[in-house]
């Protein structure tokens, strides 16, 4: 009976977590509290404005202006995006994090995002972060390996192994180059008058010939 005084609360919020959240937490955790409670005020704060004024929706242009705008590899912050919340901006993660760019309250407040499930103040705080990180250590891989563990855990320029991080970052890797082929590289130009195999073995002089042909007659 001495525990249930403290059990009924962790439970209450870790229930709390998982159903605002839509994550799986055990509902006797006792890791992050702190972060977990801090997460459910924010999203409190949220919800009434989110529900007569909704947000702005997290669309790949509101991601590619974050990346110009903070000089950011083209598919980064989508890639991240995918990984951390799979777009849901009212994620909650069994550790605390909140968001579309999942940003655990400390680091939401260093970057000054004070609504860290609105979409743009998320992505324009995750945009910041990840620009520092590319200057501090000057590897895409390196600036995902600290999103995800802190800059501190990037020990000797390589990725943590933790049994986590490294698997993270090979995610937002794989992720990365969908994005850039979704959305940054430009379509292909099609060859004229065949493939570029075909194109190839007619040589350049017989292409100029298409191109420029000679017309006869009067």
């Amino acid at each position: 009976m001495i525990g249930v005084p403290i059990v009924v609360p962790i439970c209450m919020v870790n229930v709390a977590v998982a159903w605002v959240g839509r994550c799986a937490v055990f509902p006797l955790s006792p890791f992050h509290l702190g972060y977990k409670i801090e997460a459910l005020g924010a999203y409190a704060r949220h919800r009434p404005r989110c529900a007569f004024f909704a947000d702005a929706p997290l669309t790949p242009q509101m991601l590619a202006d974050a990346e110009r705008r903070h000089h950011l590899p083209c598919g980064l912050l989508g890639a991240i995006v995918q990984v951390e919340s799979g777009g849901q901006p009212h994620r909650i993660s069994s550790a605390g994090a909140m968001g579309p760019m999942q940003l655990i309250p400390p680091t939401a407040r260093a970057l000054g995002v004070s609504d860290p499930f609105d979409p743009e103040q998320a992505v324009d705080g995750a945009a910041r972060y990840l620009h520092t990180q590319l200057v501090t250590f000057h590897s895409t891989r390196l600036a995902a390996a600290a999103y995800n563990a802190g800059p501190g855990a990037v020990v000797g320029h390589r990725v943590p192994h933790n049994g986590q991080t490294e698997i993270y970052v090979d995610r937002v890797m794989r992720a990365l180059s969908a994005e850039r082929h979704a959305r940054c590289l430009p379509p292909r130009r099609k060859a004229p008058h065949g493939t570029v195999a075909e194109v190839r073995e007619r040589g350049p002089r017989e292409r100029v010939k298409e191109e420029n042909p000679i017309r006869g007659g009067p």
